[in-house]
């Protein structure tokens, strides 16, 4: 199943609550958002109090992507304000396994993500203990950026991986992903998609997720 995860980082932070409706009329199927420290990543957003106060909003599952250094110290925070999935990065601890399992003692689904630069070999010996894999389409830290081209070789790569050792496992690409390449992206073998300036930043936030999810 294909699904839509628009991702709150472009949105208005003047009206989240607003937005997040606007999502829930236009059909998405999960929130993305987007956490970072300004260590990890060259950038800081938001934490564990806004997606407190997001979750009384809205019933739609909560993907929270964690770009920030150790984020072992913070899991069970996430998970009490609400999350449903958390990603880590490859890059951002050394006991990734160790982080997954903490992840999923909580009961929520544990996910794992790759800059472009990180080869899938770094999770070969892992991705069974997973439920999702985020490949990485820009360099995390900002949104509007343009589509890595060359990440199409990496996501049919992993899918080749998860077919041939018969996982169920989803394949969530992030990074400028726009009604234009979707349907590329979903070729290559990706099935959650991240979307943030295209969606928030058109002129209909509503009718441009109806359209995302028509492409698909």
């Amino acid at each position: 199943m294909i699904k839509i995860a628009p991702s709150v980082l472009s949105a208005d932070f003047s009206n989240l609550q607003e937005e997040i409706l606007k999502l829930e009329t236009g059909g998405a199927d999960m929130i993305h958002l987007d956490v970072m420290d300004g260590h990890f990543v060259p950038n800081i957003t938001f934490g564990m109090p806004v997606i407190k106060k997001l979750r009384r909003v809205t019933k739609l599952p909560f993907d929270v992507h964690l770009m920030i250094e150790k984020p072992e110290k913070y899991i069970k925070d996430f998970v009490h304000v609400g999350a449903d999935i958390i990603t880590v990065h490859q890059e951002s601890t050394i006991h990734l396994h160790r982080v997954i399992q903490q992840i999923k003692s909580f009961g929520v689904k544990g996910a794992v993500a790759l800059n472009p630069s990180t080869p899938l070999s770094q999770i070969e010996n892992i991705i069974e203990d997973v439920d999702m894999v985020l490949i990485m389409t820009v360099n995390p830290g900002f949104g509007g950026q343009s589509l890595i081209e060359s990440m199409k070789d990496k996501v049919k790569k992993l899918k080749a991986i998860i077919d041939a050792r018969n996982l169920n496992i989803d394949i969530q690409v992030d990074g400028g992903i726009n009604l234009s390449n979707v349907r590329h992206v979903i070729e290559w073998g990706a099935n959650v998609i991240v979307a943030g300036s295209s969606i928030f930043n058109s002129d209909n936030v509503v009718e441009t997720i109806k359209k995302f999810k028509e492409s698909i």
